[in-house]
């Protein structure tokens, strides 16, 4: 007899009689079992199974592991370049693998090129917060922590909480996001050569004022490639003159917030881009005696948070919108610290509404 979930009374099938009549395969399907993809064929329709594909992500290398209708895994280890990722696609075709919804952790900028590859090959991919998939982790009480295991743990929650799919990026905003983080990444560096500069030995010195020249160059370079990018890029022109109307807001942070939200058809709403952030309050309350402050949530993007915080700050001290949002809670008793955050985050909310209805910042509609 066949086997049959606690409370539900097992049926032998004849599906060749079914298959005469009106054929639907829901109703054969146990209540509660999760939705598989269904395919027409001729008059009949058939379940088509659904693989789930982990992939733990690194610099040089991806762990996969391919999750099979019988819980068990394939596993395969592949470089993280072109080649590797040619591999993985002949590896997958290999076991019979087509109907593939792939999962990957945002790692650094290591999972762009293997998630736009997947993507381009008709699969369904997820890219998840790597705090989503160790809080997974730890519910199911994990123990050991290696890339394969991550992989399989990564297939078992694909297939268990079925993420959204991602939306691969256009090349416009690849490349201007390349540009804005290769900005950052210089200005750091040359914050930290100024730092060395004046407390360095006679022996040092020369070498780091060249490099402090150097950097200067590259900097000046990529300002310029990054206003090309913008100015080049079918409809960013448009949008960067949108953004241009928020006191507050300058040149390079609207070339962060382009590389980030250009395509704002991502987010659903203004709360989904701060959670993106990491700048949607956190709660800490419990029963009658624990009772925290609120706090961000920081379970998002920290480079936005590090490009907004001084926009915030110029905007709270020297804007008349800003000033006016300040004195609201500066009334309320809200901390100087606190009020930053919420400049913050406003300050997106903003952008994205500015850019989502197309129209120029207007401060009777931001209570400001």
């Amino acid at each position: 007899m066949p086997f049959a979930p606690l409370g539900h009374q097992a049926r032998t099938v004849d599906f060749a009689a079914a298959a005469r009549s009106q054929f639907k395969i829901e109703q054969y399907l146990w209540p509660g079992l999760p939705a598989a993809r269904i395919h027409k064929v001729d008059h009949l329709r058939f379940a088509m199974t659904l693989f789930h594909l982990g992939i733990d992500v690194s610099k040089a290398k991806l762990d996969c592991a391919l999750r099979l209708t019988n819980g068990k895994f394939r596993c395969k280890v592949v470089a993280n370049n072109a080649q590797g990722h040619e591999g993985l696609a002949d590896w997958l075709t290999r076991h019979g693998a087509t109907e593939v919804h792939a999962c990957m952790e945002a790692t650094g900028v290591y999972w762009e090129s293997i998630a736009q590859f997947l993507s381009t090959r008709g699969l369904t991919v997820s890219v998840a917060n790597p705090a989503q998939i160790k809080a997974y982790g730890a519910s199911r009480l994990a123990r050991t922590k290696t890339d394969a295991v991550d992989a399989r743990l990564i297939a078992d929650f694909c297939a268990e909480r079925n993420p959204p799919a991602w939306q691969p990026y256009s090349d416009s905003e690849l490349a201007l996001r390349a540009l804005v983080l290769r900005l950052d990444a210089l200005k750091t560096m040359r914050t930290q050569e100024s730092n060395r500069l004046d407390v360095s030995r006679d022996a040092v010195r020369q070498g780091i004022q060249e490099h402090l020249d150097w950097l200067d160059q590259q900097i000046k370079s990529l300002t310029k490639a990054i206003k090309n990018q913008i100015g080049t890029s079918p409809g960013m022109k448009g949008k960067k003159a949108l953004l241009d109307s928020v006191p507050g807001l300058g040149e390079r942070t609207i070339a962060v917030l382009l590389a980030f939200f250009s395509d704002t058809s991502r987010f659903d709403t203004s709360r989904q881009v701060a959670a993106f952030a990491g700048l949607d309050p956190r709660q800490h309350a419990s029963g009658s005696s624990v009772n925290g402050k609120p706090r961000l949530s920081k379970v998002g993007h920290a480079f936005l948070r590090k490009a907004l915080y001084m926009p915030a700050m110029v905007t709270l001290y020297k804007t008349d919108w800003g000033k006016r949002f300040r004195e609201r809670l500066a009334a309320a008793g809200k901390s100087p610290k606190l009020m930053i955050g919420a400049m913050m985050r406003k300050l997106l909310q903003v952008a994205f509404g500015i850019l989502k209805s197309e129209k120029k910042f207007d401060p009777a509609l931001h209570n400001a």
